[in-house]
Order: C-alpha cells, then sequence, then structure tokens
C-alpha cells in the first residue's frame, strides 16, 4: 500500500487547543542567555542589552508561557541573588553546569524580555537544596501588589507592579540521581505537598506542577507519579512530564517513531493520574505539563560539560545540537502528539529556546537564524486553534526495532468553528516510498486551501548552520480539493501543514 486514506471529522474532538501547549524553556544553561537572548554591545541589542534579532524570532516562534529558570539549575539557584542592584549581585558556582552564574541577567530583567517577546512567566522554585518559605518568599516576592517587606523590595527595586506569575513549577525532575537534592518519591511528594499548600495559602488562585518522571525509561516511573499524586493530588494541578529523543546507532526508523513512545509516556501517566484520583473518590482531575521535550543528542554532554574544580566559565558552549531535516521531522511528529492529547496535556514547554538545543542559534557579535526544528514549532502554534480533533487513518505500517510496527502516517487536525478554520498536520515515518494521502473533509463544510508547507530534504542529515542558515526551510505542498477530498504526497521523512478555510 502506498497510500493513506484520512477523514476530518470536527466531531471527532480531543479537546481545546490551549497557548500553553505552545510554551518555551530558557534556562540559565550555556549560551541560552549570555550570548543568547542578552548581549550588550552586539549591533542589534537594544537599551537594556538583549539582541532584537532573536526578540524577533522568538515572536515568530510564537511561544506562549516560559519556564524559568531551570532546569537542573534551578536546584542550586538562590532567587534572592537574580532581584536588587545588579553591582552588589553574587557570582555563583552553578554545580548543575559547571559553571559560573554572574546573576547580570535575573527575575527583573527576565521579566522584561519576556514582555517584550510577548510571553509569560512560568516559574520554577527550588525544592532541590531549599525548601518551603523560600517558596513562599519568592511567590510573596513576585505576586503580592504591596504592604509587606518582600513585596516593598520589589518595588524598590523597581517593579512597581507584581508579577503575577500564574504558573509555578515546584521543583525540577527530583526523581534523578543527577538532581540536586534528589530525592525518594515520598519524601519529594510530603515537600511539595507541604509548600503548595503553604502557597496556596499566600496566593489561592495559582496554579501548580508537581514533579512527575524525567523520563518514560526512569526505574521508578509509573511508582514515581503514584506515590508522588497520593501526597500531592489535592494541593496540585498538574504533573510533568520530560522527554528526550535522539537517533541511536544509525536506527533512524526507530526515531522517526519516537512520538510512539510520547504517547504511550502521556497515556500511562494519565491513567496513574486517574488511578489516584478514583482511589481517593476525588472528582478532580490533574492534566499534565510537558514542560520539557525536543531533540537532544545527551551521548554529546560528557565531552562538553567542565568538570575541572578550577574550571567554572560563564556561559561556555554546551549542548549546542545542530538539528538535521530529519530531526525536524520527529520534531513535528512531537508537536502531533502534544495535540492528539490536548485534553489532558494543557501545558507545554518547548526546551530550549536559544543556543541550547535550541530552534533559534546566535553567534556573538554575528547573526541569529533558524535551525530545521524552528519551523514546525512556528507554524504549529500559528495555525492550530479552536478544538484539536482526531483524524480517522488508514496507513501502511512501517518497522521499528524500538516500538514494533506503526502506522507511516501519523496526523491531527484542528478546527475552529466560529472562525471557519480548519489545519491537517501529518507525518511520513516512511524512510524509501512517498505516500498519496487522501484526506476526507466533507465534515468540514466547502473548504479551500489557504497554505501549505512541506519540511522535506533529499538529505536527510541537511542542517542550517552559520555558513548556510537557509539550507533547510518549507516549502509549498502541491495540494488540491476536489469533491471533498484534499489529495497531497507526502514525500519520505517528510512534516506537512496544511490550512484550510470555509468558503
Amino acid at each position: 500500500m502506498t497510500a493513506a486514506r484520512l477523514t476530518v471529522d470536527p466531531r471527532s474532538v480531543i479537546g481545546p487547543v490551549r497557548r500553553r501547549l505552545f510554551g518555551g524553556f530558557v534556562e540559565h544553561l550555556g549560551r541560552h542567555v549570555y550570548d543568547g537572548i542578552y548581549e550588550p554591545g552586539h549591533p542589534a541589542a537594544d537599551e537594556q542589552g538583549f539582541r532584537t534579532d532573536v526578540l524577533d524570532l522568538v515572536r515568530e516562534l510564537g511561544v506562549s508561557t516560559i519556564r524559568y529558570p531551570g532546569g537542573n539549575f534551578v536546584s542550586g539557584f538562590r532567587w534572592e541573588d537574580s532581584v536588587g542592584p545588579r553591582e552588589q549581585r553574587p557570582r555563583r558556582l552553578d554545580l548543575a553546569w559547571h559553571s559560573t552564574e554572574t546573576n547580570e541577567i535575573g527575575l527583573h530583567e527576565f521579566a522584561d524580555w519576556l514582555d517584550k517577546a510577548g510571553s509569560d512567566l512560568m516559574l520554577a522554585v527550588n525544592l532541590g537544596t531549599r525548601g518551603t518559605l523560600e517558596a513562599i518568599d519568592l511567590l510573596e516576592y513576585a505576586n503580592v501588589p504591596a504592604g509587606s517587606t518582600l513585596a516593598q523590595q520589589r518595588i524598590d527595586n523597581g517593579r512597581t507592579e507584581p508579577f503575577d506569575v500564574r504558573v509555578w513549577c515546584l521543583g525540577n525532575e527530583m526523581d534523578g540521581p543527577w538532581q540536586l537534592g534528589h530525592r525518594s518519591a515520598a519524601d519529594y511528594g510530603a515537600l511539595a505537598a507541604r509548600t503548595a499548600k503553604g502557597m496556596r495559602q499566600l496566593d489561592p488562585s495559582i496554579e501548580l506542577v508537581v514533579c512527575g518522571s524525567s523520563g518514560a525509561q526512569m526505574p521508578t516511573f509509573g511508582e514515581w507519579e503514584r506515590v508522588v499524586l497520593e501526597h500531592t493530588y489535592d494541593d496540585v494541578d498538574m504533573i510533568s512530564c520530560h522527554a528526550y529523543y535522539q537517533e541511536h546507532d544509525g536506527d533512524t526508523a526507530s526515531f522517526l517513531a519516537s512520538a510512539v513512545d510520547t504517547d504511550r509516556f502521556i497515556e500511562a501517566v494519565v491513567a496513574t493520574a486517574d488511578h489516584v484520583g478514583a482511589a481517593k473518590g476525588s472528582a478532580k482531575r490533574i492534566d499534565i505539563s510537558f514542560d520539557e521535550w525536543n531533540v537532544w543528542y545527551m551521548d554529546r554532554v560528557a565531552s562538553e560539560k567542565p568538570t575541572a574544580i578550577d574550571d567554572w566559565p560563564v556561559a561556555p558552549r554546551l549542548l549546542e545540537d545542530m538539528y538535521s531535516a530529519v530531526d525536524a521531522v520527529v520534531f513535528g511528529s512531537l508537536l502531533i502528539s502534544l495535540l492528539a492529547h490536548a485534553d489532558r496535556v494543557a501545558s507545554a514547554s518547548l526546551a530550549q529556546l536559544v543556543n541550547v538545543i535550541a530552534p533559534i542559534m546566535t553567534e556573538p557579535g554575528g547573526p541569529a537564524w533558524r535551525q530545521t526544528t524552528f519551523f514546525p514549532f512556528a507554524l504549529t502554534s500559528r495555525l492550530a486553534t479552536g478544538d484539536a480533533v482526531r483524524l480517522h487513518i488508514a496507513s501502511p505500517s512501517v518497522e521499528t526495532a524500538r516500538y514494533g510496527t506503526v502506522p507511516a502516517v501519523a496526523g491531527v487536525a484542528t478546527h475552529d468553528a466560529d472562525a471557519g478554520t480548519s489545519a491537517v498536520f501529518l507525518v511520513n515515518r516512511g524512510m524509501a516510498e512517498p505516500l498519496d494521502v487522501e484526506i476526507d473533509v466533507r465534515g468540514l463544510g466547502d473548504v479551500e486551501i489557504v497554505e501549505t508547507h512541506l519540511l522535506h530534504d533529499d538529505d536527510p542529515a541537511a542542517r542550517n548552520t552559520l555558513a548556510d542558515p537557509d539550507r533547510v526551510r518549507p516549502r509549498p505542498l502541491d495540494a488540491r480539493v476536489e469533491g471533498g477530498i484534499l489529495r497531497v504526497t507526502l514525500p519520505p521523512v517528510a512534516w506537512a501543514a496544511l490550512a484550510l478555510r470555509r468558503r
């Protein structure tokens, strides 16, 4: 079979497309902040030292809520270091990434950057080496309008209005042995519950994310979620998922099917959360914050990270993966997976944004450019509106060593009934043959094609680099609608987006 047949039925609603699904993640890691979003003296720097060329790309990317300041970094972070006069801020050794943190960019400066980027702040608190009181203090500093010492300190530091942070992460990857302050599920769950209760006493309106597993491959996966939620179920709104993918040993077929793992991960966490809720007799539902996801070649970390006791560089080049066309296709399929679980994935954060496993790269004193992964995110963020809609798919299969037999075509649709617009997102995981795809769109009414985008390269290893920043870009995809059937041909190893509107 070299053809796939799909049906878009707007009644097959998965859930609303929440804008937080298109969130990002900025960590004080490598050249993400320094030389990335912030480079005083750069020709494109504004009056605060922020690179306007990077800001333009972040706005084009369409990120909504941005998680900050980590990541592993947060488990050794003292938030007080990042506020107040810059000349009085301490230089600290960051144990997570074996670097020096100057604290030149802190909470106030980053909030200013977010205002310029048009994104909201999502703050993580340190539950690795600190605890409940420090988290409450940060919340008071950030959200209380006036009348307390910490609120007045924020005002004195130049921010009269509160930061009004809505979403808070209760630590980071506390299941991971690499994490400063790593502890058992029971210990972490008890600490997270105490902290959540205390924070809600101060601001009942906030949303709280408790740490789930830092990967479905963790030996404690499943049991970690169960134990942590038994402690925190009544006190939190979401549980986190983290997932990164890379090609192993040349197994491209399995790599292209990575979203199958994402699907199973999400569904397992949902089942565990619902089990805990049922056991508690609770009508409450816990959603997912998929607040770290990406393609990341972790095998390269050991050779990049400084280790010597006398070697603590400022903003070293760490985790600067250069992404290929096949990486971008996998990346696009992960977005499809998130949309396909829009009923339970309430928030997601692409990790990360600039230089560090990022869709945007910069060179000090030089240009900024889009990596291959930039395009699926920017297009999906812009085109996916209304409700996510499940596609009915009949497709050929491909064999993979890691995930078994999987459909060659994966996809999801979105539909905005009020605006009369729809979008279809597709991926061809096959590596050899193009696929003729027929999509029954009669359920959408009389529609026309507004725009099409195909991400594919005859060389799947092609990359966008400093020397050739436009090597891989989306191009229009030949498509037509006849008698309510949308027809396209997807080349192998390809991601596509098609926008439709009612006539």
